[in-house]
């Protein structure tokens, strides 16, 4: 699976945010020409955000968004399951039910497990990750791509 533009957009929204909010409203054509994403891109992916309680906003000339917590208390895992529409890694993952009905093997699959162990898995570590870790620098920011060998 491949999180969409969502999750990275969305990510980079909320860090933009947290980085540039505080306590005041950010309106999104300030946010849009800091991140060069589009206004109305913006715009639906903050209604989800604010639908999931993950931002709130202010109507007005003064007004925009900000977070409704603190960075520390929003994980990026929040922020891709409230913006991807399926975020498991395949579809018979999607529940731990015993008959999945996605593909012709279902109910004697063999290998679901791993896909729901690695569904599992992904958001447990997304889950650990804060937009205030990110902001803070408290992360550690080496890429690992699994890649073995120079």
């Amino acid at each position: 699976m491949r999180l969409t533009t969502k999750s990275r957009y969305g990510t980079r929204l909320m860090l933009d945010l947290a980085l540039y909010g505080g306590n005041q409203p950010v309106p999104l054509n300030v946010i849009s020409k800091r991140q060069h994403i589009s206004v109305k891109y913006l715009e639906h992916l903050a209604r989800k955000l604010k639908q999931n309680g993950l931002i709130v906003s202010r109507r007005g000339p003064f007004g925009g968004h900000r977070l409704a917590r603190p960075p520390d208390e929003i994980s990026i895992g929040e922020i891709v399951r409230c913006l991807e529409e399926k975020a498991a890694l395949t579809e018979c993952s999607e529940t731990q039910d015993t008959f999945c009905q996605s593909c012709n093997r279902a109910g004697d699959c063999l290998s679901r497990w791993v896909w729901v162990e690695a569904s599992i898995a992904m958001f447990e570590r997304l889950n650990q990750i804060t937009l205030g870790n990110l902001i803070d620098g408290r992360y550690d920011h080496k890429v690992r791509t699994g890649k073995t060998g120079s």
